[in-house]
């Protein structure tokens, strides 16, 4: 028997993020779950080393890679639909845990008490790293775009780092201080930085 669930994660990059929005770079669900993924592991390492969190950084980086995993079945929906109101959030949470029961059903028997911690994350400071790192994705994607010259992002980028600011994790602001201003700069800039 040949079971589905990885063949089925690959679409991941066939997943469109933004979808509402002109981009000048387009970006997939694949990508974008690298990107939350290495931020959220360094975030982890951050708390673990520096704030002496109870946390394991790779763990952390297993449950970014699998974080957007759900919208292989569902599609990515733009955030002014899915957060429109308490009753969207709640039919789209819903929505959500039927595909990632849709796609454990597609392991075998067997492995699925492994996976379903990546695809139904449990509320704690591990969830709320790999959000954390989500919505940091999403603002450095925003930053791209306005560095392009893409004005459609300026309302994002504003929102996003609201909620950013909003985050009490110190960890989350280290990162922020330490590595967020690099992805403002230019390659030749990342090649000759001025701090040395």
């Amino acid at each position: 028997m040949s079971y589905a669930f990885f063949a089925y994660l690959s679409r991941l990059k066939l997943i469109s993020r933004w979808s509402l929005m002109r981009n000048t770079q387009p970006e997939n669900d694949a990508e974008h779950s690298l990107q939350v993924a290495m931020i959220a592991h360094a975030i982890a390492v951050i708390g673990r080393d520096r704030y002496h969190r109870d946390t394991d950084p790779e763990h952390v980086l297993t449950l970014a890679v699998y974080h957007d995993a759900t919208e292989v079945m569902t599609g990515d929906l733009p955030t002014p639909v899915k957060y429109h109101n308490e009753a969207l959030r709640g039919a789209y949470r819903r929505l959500e845990d039927v595909s990632a029961d849709r796609l454990l059903a597609l392991l075998p028997e067997d492995l699925r008490p492994a996976f379903t911690p990546c695809l139904k994350q449990e509320k704690g400071y591990d969830r709320d790293v790999v959000k954390a790192a989500d919505k940091i994705s999403a603002y450095i994607k925003c930053l791209e775009e306005k560095r392009a010259g893409n004005r459609e992002f300026d309302y994002a980028a504003e929102n996003v780092r609201k909620s950013l600011d909003a985050i009490s994790l110190p960890e989350v602001r280290d990162f922020l201080r330490d590595f967020l201003p690099a992805f403002e700069m230019t390659l030749d800039e990342l090649n000759h930085p001025t701090n040395e």
